[in-house]
């Protein structure tokens, strides 16, 4: 069968099942889950790989799975979708048992990535093409809970602390060759499609202060104020601001995770998370050596210890033109190609960053939904486009480029260069774990 033939068929698989996917994405934005507690979305992720008749491998990753079409061949392509959701008190979709929701769009790309699944096995396309293809429900893409993810990794049921960094280590992808994902982004209005962007990369921090308790009234002058400190290292921190370059795209933001144990009473402990975000990187390496250094001024001013944990989180995600046109052109085929625009940088971040360094990763954007990304107020607004056309044009990338013999895929990669080895890449994520700590008076430790 021609590629053009497979591909009308799949394509008219997909306008099939189109109820189902909206369906299906609706019923998963009904149950959102934080990272690596993901059972009932992977729960109903399995089952839908049961139904299709695809082998799996459930618990990657602690809650991830990967169902392989039939066929070893390679190129092997793996479609990917992320089990996880965010911390959301006031969303209209909040889950009151697990506080999360699908403020970040997830929900679709499982919708996509299943559908996708759904269509190939309904045209009966694997015995038709020249590779294979591989489903991941990855676990996990949103790095928050650090202190959490932590201590599954002390506990050694983690080693990295995102989903796609942990299948990596794990050696999940090392027999795929190529990967694609989508993201919903509500500023990617109406019916439209950005291919080719890129993203910033990001370390995450813990900081703990370390002071002395004492009488917040009768005897401050007893006690070493570890909130202080941290205010102090925070106003260091924004005064570096203006020494980061434009280019890099620097930024860095943060919570407090704990602030003290009684409002009359001197903080003893203060605990920190931290983000550091730079377009590559030795910017980044750069951005938070100065926010090390920052911080530690709060407690050297205050006489406080201070403990820094440097977690790796993502790396840059870099686009793969060759890859790109290849999903742009389907986009272009079902939107028209004047709703398809150039990628450009996104100071958000993502581990498909850290995917981009082994393979070529196609990440595109598409519109259907409204409101903030990682806001309340995120939803989507037009079905068909937020959940059936990212399914088509999918669907039709994964068709094109292993139809007549893989002859797409195979000059995709033909010029393509990893940026880094997978062991090279499980290498330098285990060196990017680091810890300082520093006594200033006030005794310290990670707490």
């Amino acid at each position: 069968m021609t590629g053009k033939a497979l591909k009308a068929r799949v394509l008219a698989a997909v306008d099939r099942r189109a109820g189902e996917i909206i369906a299906r994405g609706e019923r998963l934005l009904a149950v959102p889950e934080l990272g690596f507690r993901e059972e009932r979305t992977a729960a109903m992720v399995e089952g839908a790989f049961a139904a299709m008749g695809l082998p799996y491998r459930p618990g990657l990753a602690l809650t991830g799975l990967r169902a392989d079409a039939p066929g070893t061949a390679r190129p092997r392509i793996a479609v990917l979708g992320e089990l996880d959701a965010l911390p959301c008190l006031d969303s209209p979709h909040t889950d009151p048992s697990t506080g999360a929701a699908h403020i970040c769009g997830h929900h679709m790309q499982l919708a996509a990535m299943l559908g996708v699944a759904q269509a190939l096995v309904d045209a009966d396309a694997f015995g038709q093409v020249g590779g294979s293809v591989a489903f991941f429900a990855v676990p996990a893409e949103e790095m928050v809970e650090l202190e959490y993810r932590l201590n599954l990794r002390e506990k050694g049921q983690i080693g990295f602390i995102t989903g796609k960094a942990e299948l990596l280590r794990l050696g999940c992808f090392d027999d795929v060759d190529l990967a694609l994902i989508v993201h919903a982004w509500s500023e990617t209005a109406g019916r439209r499609a950005t291919v080719g962007v890129s993203y910033n990369g990001v370390v995450t921090k813990e900081v703990v202060f370390r002071g002395k308790k004492a009488h917040a009234g009768a005897a401050p002058h007893r006690g070493i104020n570890a909130l202080t400190a941290a205010n102090l290292a925070w106003a260091a921190i924004q005064a570096q601001r203006e020494t980061f370059r434009e280019e890099d795209t620097v930024r860095v933001h943060g919570i407090v995770t704990h602030g003290g144990a009684a409002i009359n009473i001197i903080p003893d402990l203060v605990r920190l998370e931290l983000m550091v975000r730079a377009r590559t990187l030795e910017a980044l390496a750069g951005a938070n050596a100065k926010v090390n250094r920052a911080v530690r001024s709060g407690g050297l001013a205050l006489g406080a210890g201070v403990a820094i944990r440097d977690v790796p989180g993502y790396l840059p995600f870099e686009p793969y033109g060759p890859l790109d046109a290849v999903v742009a052109r389907n986009f272009a085929a079902l939107l028209g190609p004047e709703q398809v625009e150039a990628g450009g940088h996104r100071t958000a971040s993502t581990d498909a960053g850290d995917l981009s360094h082994v393979m070529p990763v196609a990440h595109p954007l598409v519109g259907g939904f409204e409101g903030g990304v990682h806001t309340a107020n995120f939803r989507a607004v037009d079905l068909e486009m937020a959940y059936v056309m990212p399914t088509r044009a999918l669907a039709g990338a994964v068709v094109d480029l292993l139809a007549e013999g893989a002859e797409q895929a195979q000059a995709v990669l033909a010029d393509w260069q990893p940026r880094l080895s997978a062991q090279a890449y499980r290498d330098y994520m285990a060196r990017a774990f680091q810890e300082q700590t520093w006594d200033e008076g006030g005794g310290c430790g990670p707490g």
